[in-house]
């Protein structure tokens, strides 16, 4: 039995994958796909979640290109990462690049409206409801400082 030659990266959806890696982590490598996300695509490509993804022939690895780009129509809609894109309506899988733009265009169409989470946005601070009093700090202040006599 002959040693394979190992792909150090793999090229998919415009992204790097590190070859090294098991297709189930591997593939999480692309911003917009998670662990979940990435097994499910595994699975529907008929390829081992837990595979070498740098040792797999080219046929399954276009096979996973496949899924990907038809990943909309596979799943339902709650499995998207953008239900409803606000300017459409549509349902869709952003991936790369498109994903940065489009949570870059919500941020700045709430700083534009003014709304709660787009001012503090342009603050800097906690958006989610966290507590500010003790954590988030940057630099290296903490405590108090005082005001000196």
């Amino acid at each position: 039995m002959e040693e394979k030659e190992i792909n150090y990266f793999v090229r998919i959806e415009n992204a790097d994958l590190d070859g090294t890696k098991s297709v189930q982590i591997a593939l999480t490598g692309l911003p917009g796909i998670g662990l979940h996300t990435s097994v499910n695509i595994a699975k529907m490509a008929g390829v081992d979640p837990l595979a070498t993804l740098g040792l797999l022939d080219e046929e399954p690895v276009d096979r996973i290109r496949e899924v990907i780009a038809t990943y909309i129509e596979r799943v339902p809609t709650w499995m998207l990462n953008r239900q409803k894109d606000y300017y459409s309506g549509a349902a869709k899988q952003l991936l790369g690049s498109d994903l940065n733009m489009a949570i870059d265009d919500d941020i700045n169409r709430m700083r534009k409206i003014r709304c709660y989470r787009g001012i503090r946005h342009e603050t800097g601070q906690k958006v989610r409801g966290q507590r500010t009093k003790s954590t988030g700090r940057r630099g290296s202040t903490v405590g108090v400082s005082r005001k000196k006599k």
